[in-house]
């Protein structure tokens, strides 16, 4: 996996993945340590590192947790995790980025919030997610692959999936009328 990152390549999971017992700094900043080059090792006191610290700092503010940079990631809410994650996910610096089910879980305000943090970002980077909530597809996506049973059945634009025939009738059991009582 570690290979696979250094080429560019990061992704969070369905289930939250952070390092519960540190903090929301500590986990960021694991992250961060790696992209610029330096190992783990007890030689090194991490505060002193300024290079990483600061970028840590900026992954806090962009990921929206500043204000609690110092508490335990066990102690955040499900919605803030799944920023942390996020915050994780992106801070090595990847180009491609695999995000699984980014918002499963969260409430309706939840899910705005996210997608508009997960745009914020992912800004000039690839993003490609699993997603299951059609309102987080759409919001996201620039093109959207539909699957169904293993079959990719449309891949285009979302205003051109939302029209797809095929793909209304794969998740609604047929095609939906438009305005004028057509298909």
């Amino acid at each position: 996996p570690y290979e696979i990152n250094r080429k560019g390549l990061s992704r969070s999971f369905q289930i939250t993945n952070i390092f519960p017992k540190l903090s929301v700094f500590e986990n960021l900043r694991c992250g961060v340590l790696w992209s610029l080059g330096y190992r783990y090792t007890f030689l090194r006191f991490l505060s002193r590192l300024d290079d990483a610290n600061e970028r840590t700092e900026v992954l806090l503010r962009q990921v929206g947790l500043e204000r609690k940079r110092d508490v335990l990631a066990v102690n955040l809410t499900y919605a803030e995790q799944r920023a942390l994650e996020i915050g994780v996910t992106i801070a090595g610096g990847a180009s491609v980025i695999l995000l699984d089910e980014p918002t499963a879980g969260m409430s309706k305000t939840e899910t705005t919030h996210f997608i508009n943090l997960i745009k914020e970002v992912t800004v000039g980077k690839t993003l490609l997610t699993v997603e299951h909530d059609m309102g987080v597809v759409f919001g996201l996506a620039d093109k959207i692959a539909v699957v169904v049973y293993g079959e990719v059945i449309a891949f285009d634009t979302p205003e051109a999936v939302r029209a797809n025939a095929r793909v209304q009738e794969a998740y609604l059991g047929s095609p939906v009328a438009d305005e004028q009582g057509g298909h």
